[in-house]
């Protein structure tokens, strides 16, 4: 599945290096305590079950450490508690507009780690309560010694093209005029250009071909990675599927680029900049 492209996709939001994660040391437990017990080491606060942010948009810290160990940032330990309660999705989304984008892998990284650990207490083997280990960054059963990691949930995201046209389509929990990608979980035994096809054939009707890979974005809500595709359509005749989208419809390469512009009269609202479909949108645009 080739890149669309040779020139390189606009950097999807929670994507990037973030902090060092360490990794060598999750397997030394006395390192761990060891960093743990340094002066300096920090923790994450924690409000409303997300990491807690300050008035500029950057995570806010606390001296001390906790559970998780997220990694080194400039020879800092960075720990996180495990948050005991889920944000409500409006405060999700109020979080990420203010959000600074240098803060956001590890603010990802935090957050589904915390809520994999939340959600994944017991053994799926014996059905014993298991424990954190490696820093966090997996789970060992005391009983039958099975170890658990977190898991990620794959999911393609994917814009179809047809004649130098774009379809885009609607959920019915978006805002009024909102148009994005359409997008679905890859299911187990398919590869992603299978579930790009099947995908869009059974909310659209359309039938694809050359799938492309754009990008990737960790989308922490609550542990998915997003695979951004694109492809085209053999034809624009639209079946869609009312019980997962309330519309969708062609798009014009200038309909695209006045909603992204945010034109008054644009044609229809794009996704906001931290989705990947903002960004699929801006590398359709620009290639």
């Amino acid at each position: 599945m080739p890149n669309g492209s040779h020139d390189l996709p606009p950097e999807a939001f929670f994507s990037g290096p973030g902090i060092d994660r360490s990794d060598l040391l999750r397997a030394q437990p006395a390192e761990i305590a060891r960093l743990a017990e340094d002066p300096r080491a920090r923790q994450l606060a924690w409000a409303n079950g997300l990491p807690q942010l300050d008035q500029d948009g950057r995570l806010s810290w606390q001296l001390g450490s906790a559970a998780l160990f997220l990694g080194i940032d400039a020879d800092i330990p960075c720990f996180s508690a495990i948050s005991g309660e889920d944000g409500d999705l409006r405060a999700r989304f109020g979080a990420l507009g203010h959000l600074d984008g240098v803060d956001a892998p590890l603010f990802a990284a935090a957050l589904s780690l915390s809520n994999w650990h939340r959600r994944h207490r017991f053994c799926a083997n014996c059905g014993q309560e298991s424990e954190p280990v490696r820093g966090g960054w997996s789970r060992r059963c005391p009983a039958c010694t099975a170890e658990h990691f977190p898991r990620v949930d794959p999911v393609v995201i994917m814009l179809a093209e047809h004649d130098g046209r774009l379809l885009l389509g609607r959920q019915p929990q978006y805002p009024p005029g909102r148009y994005s990608a359409l997008a679905g979980f890859v299911e187990v035994g398919e590869s992603i250009e299978a579930a790009v096809a099947r995908e869009l054939g059974e909310e659209a009707g359309i039938a694809v071909t050359e799938v492309r890979y754009v990008a990737s974005q960790p989308w922490p809500f609550p542990s998915s990675l997003m695979i951004g595709c694109t492809a085209t359509a053999l034809s624009d005749e639209l079946t869609v599927d009312t019980t997962e989208l309330d519309d969708a419809r062609w798009f014009t390469r200038q309909e695209v680029a006045a909603a992204l512009a945010g034109a008054p009269d644009a044609a229809f609202v794009p996704p906001p900049p931290f989705a990947i479909a903002h960004t699929l949108l801006e590398h359709w645009l620009a290639s």
